[in-house]
């Protein structure tokens, strides 16, 4: 079965198109080594992927007909994902959250009116319109 076929069939990606684009792009690597979409997966090979930032690493214990449910993808792969792998993710979420709040930095369009509002004083413009009589 091809490669992009199986991650699709396991639930790695959401449509073969892609899974195909991820092997393309260097995501994908068999025994260490990048991949095309169409090399062939065979039992017992240990499939590299690299998708949202994690190194995800899985064993395949036996080619599928087709894609099948959630429930069922482990009699297909065995995941062999450092923990680590995910520790970092964790880290990356946190070094993240001091950058910037929700509400802070560039205004918003709401946040422009209330400004322009806030510099419009009815008193002024008043003043102005009595000036010119």
């Amino acid at each position: 079965m091809r490669i992009d076929k199986y991650l699709w069939t396991v639930r790695y990606y959401k449509t073969r198109s892609l899974a195909t684009e991820a092997c393309k792009k260097g995501h994908i690597k068999i025994n260490g080594a990048n991949v095309k979409p169409a090399k062939d997966v065979y039992i017992g090979e240990k499939i590299t992927i690299r998708k949202n930032q994690i190194n995800y690493q899985i064993e395949v214990l036996d080619i599928p007909k087709n894609r099948m449910g959630a429930k069922l993808v482990d009699l297909y792969r065995k995941d062999t994902t450092p923990k680590e792998e995910f520790d970092a993710q964790e880290l990356l979420k946190y070094s993240k959250d001091y950058y910037r709040k929700k509400g802070v930095g560039r205004p918003t369009k709401k946040d422009r009116r209330d400004i322009d509002d806030y510099y419009e004083d009815p008193f002024l413009i008043d003043m102005d319109d009595t000036e010119e009589e």
